[in-house]
């Protein structure tokens, strides 16, 4: 299998080597905005680089893994589409729903495949507490608490493109949420705050965000998101029911303190980004890509999981904005 990879970026280069070195992947064909980081990236894993997006459609591929700028990936996952080739894109489609819709639109309309990249539905813990759930062991499930706290901040060029805190950060979340309760988000109520480094504020954005999510069946969710959290980088989603409550993301290196006589000694070694501690999930994904395109498996995560994600993402924009609870049904692109 020939694939072409599109973006030597860190989510790029990480996907690269898990791809040079999986015994399905014959070869890879590598490109980037940048020519010397692609060919930095191609000469380390010996691999083929290209000299612009054009030579991966043109040259012959399998398939192809978009790791791009956010802003390339409806254009690049329509052109694949065009071309008949199977696509893993890392989230989101787009940073808004026009040009998700649109390139959903293309998949659609070429019939192919369209893997998105929530590494925490392979994370373990995650798949766990989602059997928890489906199996009924927690019983009627009533509290979600979602967190996700960066160590350090993203650079201030990339604030400005990311598409904001709930549309880039909190995103996985909402997507982890629906995917483990197997709930839709009925109602969304969100705020924030940009009292931070003075970056967030000049890229319009926030530091730090929160979410109360009503689902389907009455369950309610707390979702929050911090840039900037000095003790480490801290992802969990914990799970209460009548019956049991279950924690994903506590272990010995999960970066908190108590403060009880008797409590958890803090983390020796917290966990200091995403590549870290989602790395066996990162490679688990991408080998089922490679599954999804031998015709192996069904595609785990396709587009119109983003888009529902998306959609959540959006509501909390418009309920921040304009102070109020916004239910999903004023978000375009819901399931019929």
């Amino acid at each position: 299998m020939r694939i072409g990879l599109i973006g030597a970026g860190r989510i790029g280069t990480f996907h690269a080597t898990t791809l040079s070195r999986h015994r399905d992947v014959g070869s890879l064909i590598i490109t980037d905005v940048d020519p010397a980081r692609a060919h930095d990236l191609a000469d380390r894993l010996g691999e083929t680089v290209a000299p612009g997006v054009d030579e991966i459609f043109t040259w012959g591929v399998d398939a192809v893994v978009i790791t791009a700028a956010t802003s390339a990936h409806g254009e690049l996952i329509g052109r694949a589409a065009r071309s008949g080739l199977p696509v893993f894109c890392e989230k989101p489609i787009a940073v808004d729903l026009p040009n998700t819709l649109s390139a959903l639109t293309e998949v659609d309309a070429a019939g192919t495949v369209l893997q998105m990249g929530f590494q925490r539905r392979f994370d373990s813990g995650y798949v766990t507490a989602r059997e928890a759930v489906r199996a009924g062991r927690l019983g009627r499930l009533h509290t979600v608490r979602a967190l996700t706290a960066d160590q350090t901040p993203p650079p201030a060029e990339y604030l400005a493109v990311s598409g904001g805190i709930y549309r880039d950060c909190l995103i996985h979340d909402f997507d982890i949420v629906r995917w483990v309760t197997g709930r839709e988000v009925a109602t969304v109520y969100a705020t924030g705050s940009d009292a931070g480094h003075p970056m967030f504020r000049e890229a319009h954005d926030l530091d730090t965000a929160a979410a109360v999510l009503m689902l389907e069946d009455g369950t309610l969710v707390t979702a929050t998101a911090a840039r900037v959290n000095g003790a480490g980088y801290d992802v969990r989603l914990e799970l209460a029911g009548e019956l049991d409550t279950v924690v994903v993301g506590l272990d010995d290196r999960t970066p908190v303190a108590s403060t009880e006589p008797k409590g958890p000694p803090p983390a020796d070694k917290p966990w200091t980004g995403f590549l870290e501690r989602f790395a066996t999930a990162y490679e688990a994904e991408i080998a089922a890509f490679v599954e999804v395109v031998r015709g192996e498996r069904a595609n785990p995560c396709d587009g119109r999981e983003a888009l529902q994600a998306l959609r959540v993402a959006e509501a909390c924009e418009l309920s921040r904005l304009e102070h109020r609870p916004v239910n999903l049904g004023e978000i375009a692109g819901g399931r019929e």
